[in-house]
């Protein structure tokens, strides 16, 4: 299992303690960086100058102010420095829209959120044995 941190861009503090929660129940040890809204994410991921944070996992909402997730995405599938990393839209969007625009930026998944609790900790339960044990993540640079 990774100990890198898991990036959730999350605006509603709700959702996010929710998500935090989940993670712990769960007993996801990995650090939870929380970014409120888009423009910080990619200030995160992308800071003008040196390297950003290098998470395990993007977490990442649809509706958010400043830059919506969308572009977020975008943003982080066009920079070399994240292209590769592994983001999972998780959103309570069930606009089909959403899910196809998430796809075709390139997104790995799309998840939406539980309203219940108990079925949100078993959906962030299935995330971080996939994401964080069975996945196996792409390299960090070109492979020679």
């Amino acid at each position: 299992m990774t100990e890198r941190p898991i990036l959730l861009v999350e605006d509603n503090p709700d959702d996010a303690l929710l998500t935090v929660r989940a993670f712990k129940k769960n007993r996801i040890s990995n650090e939870m960086v929380v970014a409120t809204d888009g423009e910080q994410a990619l200030r995160t991921l992308l800071p003008p100058e040196g390297e950003g944070l290098r998470p395990a996992l993007v977490l990442l909402d649809i509706k958010l102010p400043k830059i919506d997730g969308l572009e977020v995405l975008r943003t982080i599938r066009e920079d070399e420095r994240t292209e590769n990393l592994p983001v999972v839209v998780l959103t309570t969007s069930n606009e089909e829209r959403d899910i196809f625009t998430s796809y075709k930026l390139g997104a790995n998944s799309f998840v939406r959120k539980p309203v219940v609790f108990e079925e949100f900790v078993s959906a962030v339960n299935a995330l971080g044995i996939y994401w964080l044990i069975v996945n196996e993540p792409a390299p960090s640079g070109p492979v020679g």
